[in-house]
């Protein structure tokens, strides 16, 4: 390890202590390596003095080496986060949007305990003014979360045109199940089932597009689904003026918004 170059080694070994610090903390190119030497020496010298700990010199220089690789893997990472190139991360405020009129939107959302594993689902349909028409939570028993997301949205789909509505737009803050439900493919997987169900319901005479959002504007849906933990098991109707519920929607129609980070 070369830090001195040898046209600077009468100044490094010739000039006064405070001097001798200054000079070399403030060099460019060495002024790292020469920090990280001085507290390995004083850090080494400590270790043999109060805990008699001997450390040969290839040791030392190992650890040493050691450290200025971690420092400047640190620092490198460091420009890469603060560089111009990259996007900048903003703060932005997510809520709940109702839909253009004459649609009705439907969010639901899955659950799943982390204990037990057991699965719910919920979500509630509502107009462009941001009225609840309809809202459910099922008790699922035991499933993934995906499949639980997915029956969330099938349901409330079902519901949907069973009252008669044929422009409707979903919304869930799963991005799997989203991709699942987009996809145009034949499905061969695990929910094949219930995307062909889904494939089916689009066939019928009306317009649905599905959309992920955040889930800082799919409240009302999380806590029906957390609700239905507590139902027997099935598909329930809960009532648009549940207090708790109606506590959430209101939050939606007035705007209240969570920050995130984009």
């Amino acid at each position: 390890m070369h830090v001195i170059q040898p046209s600077d080694h009468h100044r490094f070994f010739g000039a006064q202590l405070q001097g001798w610090i200054l000079h070399h903390i403030r060099q460019e190119h060495t002024s790292l390596e020469f920090g990280i030497i001085c507290w390995s020496l004083w850090r080494t010298r400590n270790d043999r003095v109060f805990a008699g700990k001997i450390v040969t010199t290839e040791t030392f220089l190992q650890r040493v080496r050691a450290w200025i690789n971690v420092v400047r893997n640190a620092q490198d990472k460091d420009r890469l986060i603060h560089s111009p190139r990259l996007p900048i991360r903003t703060e932005v405020e997510i809520s709940w949007k109702p839909p253009p009129p004459e649609w009705v939107t439907l969010n639901s959302d899955g659950s799943v305990t982390t204990e037990s594993g057991h699965a719910a689902a919920g979500g509630l349909i509502r107009d462009h003014t941001g009225r609840c028409l309809a809202a459910f939570a099922m008790n699922l028993g035991m499933c993934s979360i995906t499949r639980a997301e997915l029956r969330g949205v099938m349901e409330g789909l079902q519901l949907a045109w069973d009252m008669g509505f044929r422009s409707v737009r979903v919304e869930l803050d799963s991005r799997c199940a989203v991709q699942l439900l987009q996809s145009l493919d034949a499905p061969d997987h695990q929910h094949a089932a219930i995307i062909q169900r889904f494939q089916e319901l689009l066939t019928h005479q009306w317009e649905v597009h599905i959309t992920h959002i955040y889930r800082e504007a799919n409240k009302c849906a999380d806590f029906l689904a957390s609700r239905g933990h507590n139902l027997s098991f099935g598909m329930h109707s809960i009532s648009c003026s549940d207090p708790i519920l109606y506590l959430y929607i209101l939050y939606d129609c007035q705007g209240i918004s969570e920050p995130d980070w984009l």
